[in-house]
């Protein structure tokens, strides 16, 4: 039988991060006199911790890490996922021979489960398939080739991208505010972007401090990057960088560029 499941159902667990934060101990480091047990043994500062943010100095981050476990997401938004490879993946196997007792598990948005086509068969005929209807084709069609023999890992390759995939994501902080930036953005898949939002929110709630501004890249710079290629949803709302440049250049920075320059020639 299908196993199906929708788009936007996918569940998300924090399986470790949060509690202790260890930016702050990192950040007081790089510039503390003071010893090694001393600078371990300080109050946590949250004040420390929003001067990196504010900074952009983010390397202190790195030393908070955060481990999640991922299920009800297709294989369309596993490849986008590992994209991101300042990350640690360990995707359950789709080779592995378990002896027919594998669960065809598919997921993808309703409306392509309902859509209905007419195609042509290799005999000529025509026959009207919806979405859910070829899954379910797909699924007999790999039961018969592990009744015949076929191993799971030669069959596999047959499989629809709505396969689903199970993972188990490792990122430190600092690469979660970079993914962040992106995969919230309004111009992500939507699946990942569902995931994206259901692990910052698990974030926020577990350090809470960590993730202050964390999202997409209009809450974190201010502006929005993709200039012509921003969301429709957004133009108006949210100022694009070249339009945030414009109004700089428009404010109290005049002499800017000749003060850098000087500054240049100072150090050259």
């Amino acid at each position: 039988m299908l196993d199906e499941k929708y788009t936007g159902k996918g569940r998300v667990l924090l399986l470790a991060g949060g509690g202790r934060i260890y930016t702050d101990i990192a950040a007081r480091f790089v510039r503390s006199e003071r010893e090694l047990d001393e600078i371990v043994a300080s109050p946590y500062s949250r004040q420390i911790v929003r001067n990196i943010l504010s900074s952009g100095h983010r390397a202190a981050l790195e030393f908070d890490h955060f481990i999640f476990a991922v299920e009800g997401y297709s294989r369309v938004t596993e490849t986008q996922l590992v994209r991101k490879r300042l990350a640690s993946y360990l995707i359950k196997s789709g080779r592995a021979e378990l002896g027919g007792k594998r669960r065809f598990s598919v997921v993808y948005p309703a409306a392509v489960a309902e859509f209905t086509a007419a195609l042509t068969l290799p005999d000529g005929s025509t026959c009207q398939l919806s979405g859910r209807q070829l899954a379910e084709l797909t699924r007999q069609w790999y039961e018969a080739g592990l009744e015949a023999g076929l191993a799971e890992e030669d069959l596999r390759y047959l499989k629809p991208q709505a396969t689903e995939f199970k993972a188990i994501i490792a990122m430190n902080a600092h690469a979660l505010h970079d993914w962040f930036a992106i995969r919230c953005c309004r111009n992500a898949q939507a699946e990942i972007r569902d995931l994206a939002w259901k692990m910052l929110r698990l974030c926020r709630k577990a350090a809470p401090d960590l993730f202050e501004g964390a999202g997409p890249n209009c809450l974190q710079l201010g502006y929005c990057p993709e200039n012509s290629r921003q969301h429709p949803r957004c133009k108006g709302h949210i100022l694009t960088k070249d339009e945030a440049l414009q109004q700089l250049r428009r404010g109290s920075v005049g002499h800017l560029q000749d003060e850098l320059e000087a500054d240049g020639e100072d150090t050259a």
